[in-house]
């Protein structure tokens, strides 16, 4: 397979924002209601890079297949050490490794930057592929919380799982 993980620009925006437009209206990954435009998802992507967090895109011979990125787990000060995995893929590319080549390059990009902790926010415990990945990458599974979001009519369910990065709460900064 020709994977390329490069950073995200804004030519993506068309593809990162038809993909994650299929995750609002169709899935419960996101519990996000209303499909956010071009122009909204680039902010997005501008918000996350200027505060320093990765943002990848993922292509297989020159066709996007998805994307991720690390953005802050709490706006406290107490959390500054701490991130949130993001990752996406196109349907064709499930299931070929692209979501754990993304999330390790996430988890090596961000230890490199110090963050000490990486949490993943995971929208129903039935998402096995998202648990499955998060696993293989080391993450435990630290708690699910019962009917945290509505979504499609339902109550949902929410898995939190987290993975130490560097040395973890090890470190003493």
């Amino acid at each position: 397979m020709d994977l390329i993980i490069r950073d995200a620009t804004m030519a993506d925006m068309a593809a990162i924002t038809g993909l994650y437009a299929i995750e609002v209206r169709d899935h419960v990954a996101t519990y996000e209601y209303d499909v956010p435009d071009e122009a909204e998802m680039a902010q997005r992507l501008r918000e996350i890079t200027a505060a320093g967090y990765p943002y990848v895109v993922a292509e297989v011979a020159g066709q996007f297949a998805g994307y991720a990125y690390a953005s802050s787990y709490r706006s406290r000060a107490g959390y500054r050490w701490t991130v949130e995995d993001t990752v996406y893929i196109a349907p064709q590319f499930k299931g070929r490794g692209i979501g754990k080549a993304l999330l390790q390059h996430l988890i090596d990009a961000c230890t490199a930057k110090g963050y000490r902790q990486m949490v993943a926010v995971i929208g129903e415990p039935g998402n096995g592929a998202s648990v499955a990945l998060h696993e293989r990458l080391g993450f435990i599974t630290v708690g699910i919380f019962k009917g945290l979001g509505r979504k499609h009519g339902r109550w949902l369910d929410t898995v939190q799982m987290q993975r130490p990065l560097g040395d973890g709460d090890g470190s003493p900064v």
